[in-house]
Parts: structure tokens; sequence; C-alpha cells
């Protein structure tokens, strides 16, 4: 197998996959509509319940062609009962995302706002479901990108079910990257894509849905003909195949993907990541960058990292030195402060970090010599 380019991505998704992931998507064209295609989905919605730790007796999974707004879309506009209202926690861009999906459906929506970067207090979300007894359903961000915060789903899971909402986790960016129990966290519908800590291909995303709560929305208005969540289920259950076009090289992909996450074991998928983020975190220190997070609030998955202070500096220019490199830099996403953004997730490794950090340190010195 020829050695395809790599690229280092050091971007919260896609990610960096491994040549045997790119290679997978090369197969004899196929029918997604025929016996062998139906099979691969198959494998893939009863692996995607196993990463989470879920049971097929009590959980199962529902693909759709998009990115990871498409399945968001989906689980939004499909689960809150008409004339109940979601409860949405917002500490970044992504809680911000989910109350755009509501108001576009016109779902009525408390938005339970949190400053970003700083974690979120269990006790105003208690309050406020006890208070308002028209909230079904609340949804949160486990790894919010915007900042590289990590929230606590067990903690919200647990007051969601006392308070008998519905509980959806946004887990894009952790799926696969965090050990997560789909059980012992209460999540009742969790969101994720196949291009980011799965190490796959962009193009598919998937809700991995507790049975007993998927039944209950059969009877809900339809709100959206291609992403609706139940019709989607329930084409899966009666034929095998997807609605509509699957992304088929996706799917073999992904399939891969899974298989190579296997291999690797989910402890040890995490202790990847965080050797990444301590490697990188360490590293960056020594250069004199701070961070916009505490350390104890840090995903190990990314890193929010102020600009450096240089009248010479301009993102684009140090974005397009290390592309030069071969790696690749996020721009931040909060307004009104200099950040940028690297995750330390996908196909890399520490020596991968090592070398990006040799990297910024040339940009750093070309800066100061303003050759740059």
């Amino acid at each position: 197998m020829k050695s395809v380019k790599r690229n280092i991505l050091l971007t919260p998704g896609p990610a960096t996959t491994t040549d045997s992931v790119k290679y997978a998507q090369v197969v004899p064209d196929i029918c997604p509509r025929g016996k062998e295609f139906t099979n691969i989905l198959n494998e893939v919605r009863t692996d995607l319940v196993r990463i989470v730790n879920g049971n097929s007796e009590e959980y199962t999974s529902v693909l759709f062609a998009g990115s990871g707004t498409a399945v968001m879309d989906a689980v939004i506009n499909s689960v809150v009962p008409p004339d109940k209202k979601i409860a949405v926690i917002v500490n970044g861009a992504y809680g911000e995302r989910m109350v755009k999906i509501a108001e576009s459906y016109n779902i009525p929506y408390e938005k339970i706002n949190f400053v970003w970067g700083e974690r979120i207090d269990i006790s105003k979300i208690e309050k406020k479901l006890k208070e308002d007894q028209q909230i079904a359903a609340v949804a949160i961000v486990h790894h919010e990108t915007t900042t590289g915060i990590i929230n606590p789903i067990k903690e919200v899971g647990e007051i969601s079910k006392k308070n008998e909402c519905v509980f959806i986790v946004d887990a894009i960016s952790s799926f696969a990257g965090i050990p997560i129990d789909i059980k012992e966290c209460n999540v009742d519908f969790l969101m994720s894509t196949s291009n980011k800590c799965i190490q796959g291909m962009a193009g598919m995303a998937f809700a991995i849905c507790k049975k007993s709560e998927l039944l209950k929305i059969k009877s809900y208005p339809k709100r959206s003909f291609y992403l609706d969540l139940y019709s989607q289920y329930e084409y899966f259950e009666r034929s095998g195949q997807m609605q509509f076009t699957a992304p088929v090289q996706v799917a073999y992909s992904l399939r891969q993907a899974i298989k190579e996450y296997f291999e690797e074991g989910e402890q040890a998928r995490y202790d990847r990541y965080t050797e990444n983020w301590r490697v990188l975190r360490n590293g960056l220190k020594e250069m004199g960058f701070k961070f916009l997070l505490k350390e104890e609030n840090e995903s190990h998955l990314l890193l929010t990292v102020f600009e450096p202070d240089s009248t010479n500096y301009s993102f684009e220019k140090m974005h397009d030195f290390l592309y030069e490199g071969g790696f690749t830099i996020y721009p931040g996403k909060i307004g009104g402060k200099n950040t940028f953004r690297l995750a330390t997730i996908g196909a890399i490794y520490p020596a991968d970090i090592g070398m990006f950090i040799e990297a910024v340190k040339k940009f750093l010195n070309c800066l100061k010599d303003q050759t740059c």
C-alpha cells in the first residue's frame, strides 16, 4: 500500500487519519441498497453503541449522511415534545448552535448561560429545571471545542433524570476520545460524527439512542423530512438501509476506523491524546505562551492559547508558516480575545507534537528577526 502524504491536523476535526482508513474508501462500486452494504451499516451501528459501553438491548444508533450539525439538527428537532421546552446549557459556540437549531424550528427553549471557558454551576441548572416544569429536554456539549473545556455530563444527567427530562449530549468532539459510559451518565441521545476522535473521514453523523426514549418520539409531529430521527430509525429497522443515499465510501472508512479504535483500546487512545496534550502544553509553556483555561479544566483534547504579544504577529502569518511545515492549526472562536486553538486528537503521536513545538520555535525566531 503506497503511503499518502501525511499532514498533521492540530484541528478539532476533521482529524489526521491513518493510511488504512484512507484506503478503506477505495472499494469496488457497490449498490447501497444491496445486502453487502446493509451488513456493513449494521456492523457500524452495533459497534458505535459498544464504544460508549452501551448494550444492544437498551441502545441503538441511527446514521445520517452529513456533518455533526446534521445530527444535532435531527435530535433537537425530533425529541422535544410538542408544547414543551428544551433547556440548552451554553458555555461556548456549540451550545449556541443548539439554541439556533431550536430557534429555526420554533421550538421553545430556555438558554442556561455560563461564562465561556469557566466551569458550569450545577445548582443553577437544577434550579431552572425545578422552576420550569415545561422543560422536557436538557442539552449540553460534552467537550466544548470553543475553549477546550469538559462539561460534567454525569452530574447534569443525574439532575435531568431527577426532573424527568430527556438528556441530550453533544459528544461530537469527545466520542471515542474520552471514555464515556452512556448508561452511567443517563444519556438518552448522544450525538457524534465520523471524522473526529474516531479518526474516520468526514461525511457521516450519528445518534446513539436509548431505545425506550426513542420509541416515545414516534407520535411527535415531524418538524423535518430529511432529518427526522424516528423515521430514519424505523427505516433502518425495517430495511437495514438509510432512507436516502448513503455516503458509501465514508461508511467503509468508518468501519476501518472503528476496527482501529478497538485495536488501540478505549483507555489507550485517551492516554495517547493525553500525552499529546501534555507534550504540547509543556512545550508551549516553556516558550512563554499562556492558556485560556486552568489546567484542571482542560479536556486533554484541545488547548486554547493566547497569541504572541508581537507587533509583527498575525494568525495568518503563523498559520501559513506552520502549514508549509505540514501542520494545520485553527483560529480562536472567542470574541474579544486573541487566541488560537490546537487539538491533540487523530492519528498523531507525541513525536509529532515534538516536531510541531520545534516548528513554533522557528516561527517565533522568525518573528523576532522580522524575517517572516
